[in-house]
């Protein structure tokens, strides 16, 4: 069994369909998505019935965006903010506004299920964003931050790698897992296009939302497959640029 690890989709639904035809996808693979499922692109709808339908058919796991999370509290409410309108949310809101109440109601399950973060028996640990809790994720305080944190990352980036783990000066964080998959920054504001490891932290956002490709990860192996960028899917869109 592989388990694939998918990016932040922003409601790309032609290229999540694209790259996990790329990473020939199978019944025996095990499906982790790192959440942002909505908001960016015009197909949330489409999108989220994609991924319903793949539940049903594959090994799957679903954790929880911020764009997720906004996303549902508008579909349960029918509150939003400015903030997330001029954030990808307009399109979202276009979205399900053409597809119907019904629709929206079928959807909210979805939403529910979302999970704030996996841990696997390699002792791997799979999230949105990050945690800020220096004994992890089964002490965090607020649940949030497993979706908006960019702390996390930020710590991964500006690590000295010369910093054995045994120093006091090693970060706590790191220590319980393995390996740790994230999304939530786009890895083109450090100008990579492809999965990139800073300390035993994989960010997987390569800015679907934007002009970069959607990707598709090994945990076990580290081979990769992305889709064509996501924006020439829907030339006549901005997506979030």
């Amino acid at each position: 069994m592989r388990t694939l690890v998918i990016g932040d989709i922003h409601a790309g639904a032609k290229a999540l369909s694209q790259v996990l035809k790329r990473a020939g996808v199978t019944h025996n693979d095990r499906l982790i998505f790192l959440g942002d499922y909505v908001d960016g692109w015009s197909e949330a709808v489409e999108t989220v019935e994609y991924l319903m339908k793949l539940q049903g058919d594959h090994n799957c796991i679903f954790l929880r965006g911020n764009h997720d999370d906004l996303c549902y509290h508008w579909l349960d409410t029918g509150e939003h903010n400015p903030l997330w309108l001029m954030n990808g949310g307009q399109a979202t809101i276009d979205s399900y506004e053409n597809a119907g109440e019904q629709v929206k109601k079928a959807h909210l399950p979805f939403y529910e299920s979302l999970r704030n973060y996996h841990l696997d028996n390699k002792k791997r640990l799979f999230l949105h964003a990050g945690f800020t809790n220096l004994k992890g994720v089964d002490f965090e305080y607020f649940s949030k931050t497993f979706y908006w944190d960019r702390t996390l990352w930020e710590l991964a980036l500006a690590l000295d790698p010369k910093i054995p783990k045994d120093s006091v000066s090693y970060p706590k964080r790191l220590l319980h897992y393995s390996e740790i998959y994230i999304g939530h920054t786009p890895l083109s504001k450090i100008g990579k296009s492809t999965p990139y490891q800073a300390a035993n932290v994989w960010n997987i956002d390569t800015a679907a939302a934007y002009k970069g490709p959607l990707t598709v990860i090994d945990a076990d192996t580290k081979e990769y497959w992305q889709s064509d960028a996501v924006h020439t899917f829907y030339p006549d869109e901005n997506g979030r640029n």
